[in-house]
């Protein structure tokens, strides 16, 4: 039988990860402190800095491990990069809804991902442990995945318009905290006094407060609650998958945690690209049951005698195959069949 690698908390790996983790965050945060639009070329040049350090930790993994290890990684990481595209375009909606202008998407996103960092290292530590339960835990994980899946294809098919005024982390905030209704600045908060010099302003003169206190939040912030929610359940979806490819904490949480970081970036790029990126989708959804495929096949082996043990590299081709498929397609004829649809 393979025996999958398993690197545990090497030192010099966990401190080459955190330094090129926390460095790249100071410079991103340094570089778009401002509140204004991020162009497109801006993104792009963001997007590929965020690559460049990805497979950056990939190739160090190769020549301080082994070939098999840097697999693991660059298979967890194109899977967590194509279903964090697909949750990008639900935070789209989040923005539209709440009338996020693009100057203020950033902050929001950079504090999102932040969270992220905490949830999935939390996902990744309890499912790398049940995980390790043996295979009854695979078929579990295998249903989960396909779940997310079939889910996807129903989220597809429906074309409702999201109302988020009835989401629960919406709700929860707005239980506990007065609200000021209009966007101030890039601020999540705002003190009585700012509010009632807001209130003086003319363009102000008709908005009324519901309640009254000391600490008042903004839409930005109502919408940050829901990003840093929908995340969680975004983690339901992803981290079983991931840990699908590679059963080691480590190499699962640094993959994810270097695909996350991108995203902001990112997100500029798909906004532009949202209606030409159709088959992209797709292609996830089919990866997505190809894990479940793998975890049965794997707990069946184990269990049964009967089965399939499919290897690093063969996922690995078929996560390339499939996102590369999805994205040449998309490019090709995305535009076709969104007039089509």
């Amino acid at each position: 039988m393979h025996t999958v690698p398993h690197i545990g908390l090497e030192t010099e790996s966990v401190i080459i990860f955190t330094l090129l983790a926390i460095a790249g965050l100071i410079i991103d945060l340094y570089a778009h402190r401002a509140d204004k639009p991020i162009s497109l070329k801006a993104a792009t040049f963001w997007s590929l800095f965020w690559v460049a350090v990805g497979v950056t930790f990939g190739i160090f993994l190769n020549f301080h491990f082994s070939s098999e290890v840097a697999s693991l990684y660059f298979a967890g990481y194109a899977f967590e990069m194509a279903l964090s595209v697909d949750n990008l375009f639900a935070i789209m909606a989040v923005f539209a809804w709440f009338g996020i202008k693009s100057g203020f998407t950033h902050r929001v996103l950079y504090w999102g991902v932040l969270g992220a960092v905490v949830f999935r290292l939390i996902f990744v530590l309890v499912g790398t442990s049940l995980f390790a339960l043996g295979p009854y835990v695979e078929f579990v994980f295998s249903f989960m995945v396909a779940l997310s899946a079939i889910l996807m294809i129903k989220k597809k098919e429906s074309d409702e318009t999201s109302d988020f005024s009835g989401h629960p982390a919406y709700k929860f905030v707005r239980f506990f905290m007065p609200i000021y209704p209009k966007l101030v600045g890039h601020n999540f908060f705002l003190s009585k006094h700012h509010v009632e010099e807001e209130l003086k302003k003319e363009e102000n003169k008709n908005v009324e407060l519901k309640r009254k206190g000391a600490l008042f939040c903004t839409p930005l912030f109502l919408c940050l609650a829901i990003v840093e929610t929908s995340d969680v359940m975004f983690a339901f979806d992803s981290v079983p998958a991931v840990i699908a490819v590679s059963q080691d904490p480590f190499i699962v949480y640094s993959c994810m945690i270097m695909a996350i970081m991108g995203l902001r970036s990112m997100y500029f790029i798909l906004d532009a690209l949202r209606n030409a990126l159709v088959y992209l989708e797709k292609a996830v959804i089919f990866l997505l049951f190809f894990v479940a495929f793998k975890l049965a096949a794997a707990a069946s082996l184990h269990l049964f005698g009967f089965g399939l043990e499919i290897s690093v590299y063969t996922s690995l081709i078929v996560i390339a195959i499939s996102l590369g498929t999805g994205v040449v397609a998309s490019l090709l004829f995305g535009k076709k069949a969104k007039k089509e649809a």
